[in-house]
């Protein structure tokens, strides 16, 4: 299993302000992703479904590395 990484931004200020999230169902998305893109700066975004959060789409920001998560938020636009 590899080992993930949370930049100091997901740290201080994704958790602080998103108090639903979990560092544990931000790793379950990019592992089990419904879809993936890469996005400009060579970062990654991965999208699932995720229970706590009612089934609601949660998508994931990785660095290029894709273990190392940058940001997480709801997204209620996205549409599988």
């Amino acid at each position: 299993m590899p080992a993930y990484h949370f930049t100091s931004y997901f740290e201080n200020q994704v958790m602080r302000k998103r108090s639903y999230l979990t560092k544990e169902m931000c790793i379950r998305v990019v592992q089990s992703a419904i879809r993936s893109e890469i996005q400009e700066q060579d970062r990654y975004r991965f999208w699932a479904a995720v229970d706590e959060l009612e089934g609601r789409f949660l998508p994931v920001v990785t660095l290029s590395d894709k273990l190392t998560i940058h940001n997480a938020f709801l997204d209620r636009r996205f549409r599988p």
